[in-house]
């Protein structure tokens, strides 16, 4: 069921939504947070559809704002709202708000009144990211922050503003990509032989950040240098490529050119093909909200490991918002 409300307030949306509960049945109760999506006019169904499929793990309220570029005094202020349940919500409940004007400039206001009662809040800006997610409007009132460095208009760069203005609870979709590369390269070393690894390669697409933080981690991980290296591929392969880890016995290289599948060649080992998916944004919004405490790892990697890495990295001074951020 959708409900419309034109130019409205909160006041009158929180009033429908008990009207839409006393009358049709529809429940919160068993929520077990408030999704925040902060993002722009026209960007909202694909972060909605993301939130309607990660809601089936997890039975959230759902907050889009979505607001336009120009907020200024000259414009009217409007708030305009939607209201989605039932089949059309997944198994959430999501309010739409579309503000203009001066609507848009406290969004926190307009999603204090709707928040669920005693819920963690998770704020999300699947498009351009605040200049400081920890102290943005929506961004103050959660206890888990999630931005996407791939959306931002120089991926790379923006790496080295998340390192510079990280606070715990901050995550980003770059790293979250990651977890099926992380969770193979571990079991690949898990087992024998048990040799040091005594440097690593890491290759991407030149705006990829997953694989300057995957370059982070292993640095990290295996104490050792790391070079992190654009691969000459075909136009329009993304993402991360291949890993290289080298040991004195032979290199054990991932490799994923194209698709969902890579390659593992190991010294003395037949050639394994191997599923390595690449990550749906409904993958990664429902593994980020399985948990709500710091990502303490994540904030190692993005604090210590990027400024360690030898390669596309190092010529990197200027975030996208055209903030100097040093090595």
């Amino acid at each position: 069921m959708i409900v419309d409300l034109p130019n409205t307030t909160t006041a009158g949306i929180s009033k429908t939504l008990v009207k839409i509960r006393e009358e049709g049945g529809a429940v919160a109760l068993g929520r077990v947070l408030t999704l925040v999506i902060d993002t722009e006019f026209g960007h909202e169904e694909e972060a909605i559809e993301a939130a309607n499929d990660a809601s089936r793990e997890h039975p959230m309220r759902v907050i889009v704002v979505a607001h336009s570029a120009d907020i200024s005094d000259d414009v009217p202020a409007r708030l305009d709202a939607q209201i989605r349940v039932g089949g059309d919500a997944g198994a959430s409940e999501v309010i739409v708000l579309r503000a203009v004007g001066a609507a848009a400039s406290d969004e926190e206001s307009l999603v204090t009144g709707l928040l669920l009662p005693d819920a963690p809040v998770v704020a999300w800006w699947p498009g351009a990211a605040p200049q400081v997610a920890s102290q943005a409007s929506v961004g103050a009132i959660a206890q888990r922050r999630i931005t996407d460095a791939s959306s931002q208009p120089d991926p790379l760069a923006y790496l080295r503003h998340l390192a510079a203005t990280y606070a715990p609870g901050d995550t980003d979709f770059a790293w979250t990509r990651l977890t099926l590369w992380r969770a193979q390269l571990a079991a690949v070393l898990d087992q024998p032989p048990f040799e040091p690894v005594i440097g690593v390669e890491v290759h991407g697409a030149a705006d990829s950040p997953s694989t300057a933080l995957l370059a982070a981690w292993l640095g990290l991980q295996l104490e050792v240098p790391v070079a992190h290296e654009v691969s000459d591929r075909a136009t329009g392969s993304s993402g991360i490529h291949a890993v290289r880890l080298i040991r004195r016995s032979g290199i054990i290289e991932l490799d994923r050119p194209e698709g969902n599948v890579a390659t593992l060649v190991q010294p003395g080992q037949p050639t394994h093909d191997i599923s390595l998916p690449r990550r749906s944004l409904r993958d990664c919004l429902a593994e980020e909200l399985r948990r709500l405490d710091p990502d303490d790892l994540y904030g190692t990697v993005i604090r210590e490991g990027i400024s360690r890495l030898h390669g596309p990295m190092e010529n990197v001074t200027e975030t996208p918002m055209s903030v100097t951020i040093g090595s």
